[in-house]
Formats: C-alpha cells, structure tokens, sequence
C-alpha cells in the first residue's frame, strides 16, 4: 500500500472493486474464520498443518480488504466521455503496429485496478502503457520491455 496517489478508474471499476471488497468480507472471510474454528477443533495448533494454513490465508484475505479499503479512499471515478480525444489516454482504445513484424495489436488503456490481459485492457502503468500514454496517430514508440525494445507505430486512436 506504498502508493497513496489517486486511483483513477471506471464506474465500472468501481463497482468492480466494490463487489470484490463485499465478497472478500461477506464470503470469504467468514469461510476462512469457520476454516480456523474446525482446525482449532483438532487438537495442538503447535503441529496443526491445516490451523497455520488456514491463518496465512485469513492473514491473505485481511490484506486484500485493507489494500482495496485503501484504494477506495482515492478513488476519481473517470467518465469515458471526459478523456481527450485523439490522445492515448485512460479508456482510449490504441491500435498499434508493430514495426518489427508488422503485427496488428489493440490495447485498451485502463488503471492498473482494471487490467485484463485477455480483454486487451492494459495498464497504464505497464511499460506498454507508459509507452503509449500521451501518443497520438501516427506516433512512432520505442518501448523497453524485460525482452529488448519494441517499436510501435499508432496508426488508431478511439
């Protein structure tokens, strides 16, 4: 929880976060305190695999709600209608060609809190992302990912 900056997202994230937060108190939590209750049932907790499982997952659990309670301090919702146009910014959809192999990708630019690698939402945050963020068509990018640089024309913006 080291980042304490604004946490932009969609309503759609929002709800999304929201959702999670009361599945994780709602559901999981109360699963993982019966969990503990029938492991504390059986006997010496000093040789009870199941007990210490089943605290380092509520410690898992307790975590995740206090990181999203966190976040959800700092939430600014952004309406899709609000991004300039015509710029790589949050919520734009960039399709980019790839100068290497001319390969066609699409990436829809998101907070990290909305990523969704098989929907194409990437973060802004990624170093594809940070590489794209500003871009406008017809802009070339260099892009340092861990497996070299890519070059990307951005031949779209919606």
């Amino acid at each position: 929880m080291s980042d304490s900056g604004p946490v932009h997202v969609s309503a759609n994230g929002l709800k999304k976060m929201k959702e999670e937060l009361h599945r994780l108190k709602f559901t999981a939590r109360p699963e993982i305190v019966a969990e503990i209750k029938r492991a504390r049932e059986m006997g010496d907790l000093s040789e009870n695999a199941e007990y210490h499982a089943a605290k380092e997952a509520q410690g898992h659990i307790e975590r995740q709600i206090s990181e999203i309670e966190f976040k959800l301090t700092r939430i600014i919702v952004i309406n899709k209608e609000d991004v300039v146009k015509g710029k790589a910014y949050l919520f734009a959809k960039v399709t980019v060609e790839d100068l290497d192999d001319g390969e066609i990708e699409e990436y829809t630019l998101v907070s990290p809190e909305e990523t969704d690698l098989d929907r194409g939402h990437i973060s802004i945050k990624s170093p594809i992302g940070q590489g794209l963020l500003g871009g406008e068509v017809g802009d070339v990018v260099e892009i340092k990912v861990p497996a070299g640089v890519m070059k990307y024309k951005i031949t779209k913006i919606a």
